[in-house]
């Protein structure tokens, strides 16, 4: 499972972003984008996971695992995404926030894998919780459980670390490079941190423009 851009450019206003970028994302690894903002990075995640505004034109190919992107609509992409708040549904608990995520299927399936997940990080006592009863280091790694409940093929990390304190950062950063590994899926991080650089031969800095992500 591979996720590769090839010539994508985004333009806004007949003003491109940023020049094309063609990259290659190998199963398990991490590609960072870096540059100051407005400079397009979050505006690119935005083109692969199906979300990009109309207000943007945008050319050039994504494909995961060879297969084309383009056309494929949001909910079919099986492109998870992970931001810089958790977003957790207020009204739901974390079990129900997670089960809400997943595949369609029997609710007992998905309750037991709900389960064995917030089980899996030591979060099994946070169930029953709101997100406003959680930490920031527990919202975020039930965050990252809700999306990983989708089983996407491609993960897009829009900066999930920032919001962090430095040693919750830390802890959050390695969970989610392991998890990255271990599900052996490509992920594409957004950052202004080095720090937060999973590796520095897969590494790509954007230019900065005028016009804001």
């Amino acid at each position: 499972m591979s996720l590769e851009l090839k010539q994508v450019a985004i333009g806004l206003a007949h003003r491109p972003l940023f020049e094309p970028v063609s990259l290659t994302v190998a199963a398990g690894k991490v590609f960072s984008l870096m540059g100051p903002s407005g400079c397009g990075k979050s505006t690119l995640l935005s083109f692969v996971a199906g979300t990009l505004g109309e207000q943007f034109d945008a050319r050039g190919d994504i494909l995961l695992d060879g297969q084309p992107l383009q056309g494929v609509p949001v909910e079919k992409r099986r492109v998870g995404i992970l931001f810089q708040d958790p977003l957790l549904f207020p009204h739901m608990t974390v079990l129900e926030n997670m089960m809400f995520a997943a595949p369609a299927g029997a609710q007992a399936g998905k309750k037991q894998k709900a389960q064995a997940a917030l089980e899996s990080i030591g979060l099994q006592q946070c169930a029953g919780y709101y997100p406003r009863q959680l930490s920031g280091g527990q919202a975020a790694r039930v965050s990252l459980l809700r999306t990983l409940a989708a089983e996407p093929c491609a993960l897009l990390l829009d900066e999930p670390f920032s919001k962090l304190d430095r040693e919750t950062r830390a802890h959050f950063r390695a969970l989610v490079f392991t998890t990255i590994a271990q599900r052996n899926i490509p992920a594409i991080l957004v950052t202004h941190d080095e720090d937060d650089i999973a590796d520095r031969n897969r590494v790509l800095h954007l230019t900065h423009q005028t016009v804001h992500s």
